[in-house]
């Protein structure tokens, strides 16, 4: 039995799809851990690419050393993931867990900006998003009910596009899947969702609890890096 029903099929296609102007390619990393919802993930993504000749995927086996090579090229280190990849070009775009419940609507939305390479952020935000030049992860904690997490989600992601199209590539943005991955969550002590972790060359420097606003967002993200 598919997991998109046609009517939703029919919406993905008009709505979404009907954008793409690039090709779009779907790193799939799964392993043996955290894989409750795998089966489902490979799923989605299969059916998701029959709506389009411009969706493709690949399935990576994280446990094994080729996966592993792979896996370090997409900067992925752990599974399940999705990269979203303009045509297997990384952009830093991830998903870390099943882009489920309220995250689906994020995850075609993300398609769509990965393949046009535009996103809808202020051009002074982009201004200042193309000037950062260090490794910089927001990690956005998430469950599949909450109605905010898109949100937050979104606009990580939209930096790391931004970023991208400066020629950087130095942002990533993750959402995790708090209930799939309970000890990265346990390690930040999330009690509330959307929960953001912003890390700079490899360390945690800010963290809070909230969908806020895009000029709130990046005055969080500036004021890491300083």
């Amino acid at each position: 039995m598919g997991l998109i029903s046609d009517a939703d099929k029919k919406v993905i296609k008009e709505e979404f799809f009907s954008k793409l102007t690039e090709p779009v390619k779907l790193m799939v990393f799964t392993g043996k851990e955290h894989c409750q919802y795998c089966d489902q993930l490979k799923q989605l993504v299969q059916e998701l690419s029959e709506l389009t000749d411009k969706l493709t995927y690949e399935f990576v086996d994280f446990d094994t050393e080729e996966g592993r090579k792979k896996a370090e090229e997409y900067r992925i280190d752990r599974a399940p993931a999705v990269s979203i990849t303009r045509n297997g070009q990384d952009v830093g775009v991830r998903f870390f867990g099943l882009p489920a419940g309220h995250e689906f609507g994020a995850f075609l939305e993300d398609i769509v900006d990965v393949s046009n390479m535009t996103t809808d952020l202020m051009p002074e935000s982009k201004e200042a998003l193309a000037k950062i030049d260090r490794d910089v992860r927001i990690l956005v904690f998430v469950t599949p009910t909450c109605p905010y997490c898109p949100l937050a989600v979104r606009m990580a992601h939209k930096f790391a596009i931004e970023n991208t199209n400066a020629g950087k590539g130095k942002i990533l943005g993750d959402m995790v899947e708090a209930i799939e991955y309970p000890e990265w969550a346990d390690q930040y002590s999330v009690m509330a969702v959307p929960k953001i972790v912003i890390q700079v060359d490899g360390e945690d420097k800010v963290q809070f609890e909230g969908a806020y606003p895009e000029k709130m967002f990046l005055e969080k993200l500036l004021s890491a890096l300083e």
